[in-house]
């Protein structure tokens, strides 16, 4: 169980890593001149190739925690039974799985021209992985409920 709790951790590290990178890449998009196709198309190439890494890195994360979970046992058990955290928890890794989502869906419109957010939108969205990821961590080791 050791081997797959480790590389549960490093899959989960190395896909917010990317959830965390890509919206800075969106903030640059949203920056960029119009008249500037080169550098537009650099960091196009640029989303695409972290997005399409990142969901590859993503699989594994998803699937090594379900086998904790269903495996192993991880959590399993009524709420009641001090496994509360983990449903939040579950709740939390729907709602990043979704930000990546959302993310290739931001992608998108870019690659269309159809995005018309600002570069300030972007820095904030480009906070939310951070938050997600700090109370999975801590519902994780704390397990509060």
């Amino acid at each position: 169980m050791l081997w797959v709790k480790s590389l549960h951790i490093v899959f989960i590290a190395s896909w917010v890593a990317g959830l965390f990178y890509l919206p800075r890449i969106f903030v640059n998009l949203a920056m960029v001149a119009p008249e500037s196709t080169a550098e537009r198309a650099r960091l196009l190439l640029m989303a695409r190739k972290l997005l399409r890494f990142t969901t590859i890195l993503a699989l594994p994360a998803v699937a090594l925690g379900l086998w904790l979970w269903l495996g192993y046992g991880i959590g399993r058990g009524p709420a009641s039974q001090g496994n509360g955290w983990l449903h939040v928890k579950l709740a939390l890794v729907a709602l990043t799985l979704g930000y990546h989502h959302g993310c290739g869906v931001l992608l998108r419109r870019f690659e269309s021209g159809a995005s018309r957010r600002g570069h300030v939108w972007f820095r904030w969205f480009n906070e939310v992985p951070v938050l997600l990821l700090l109370a999975i961590v801590v519902l994780v080791v704390v397990k509060p409920f």
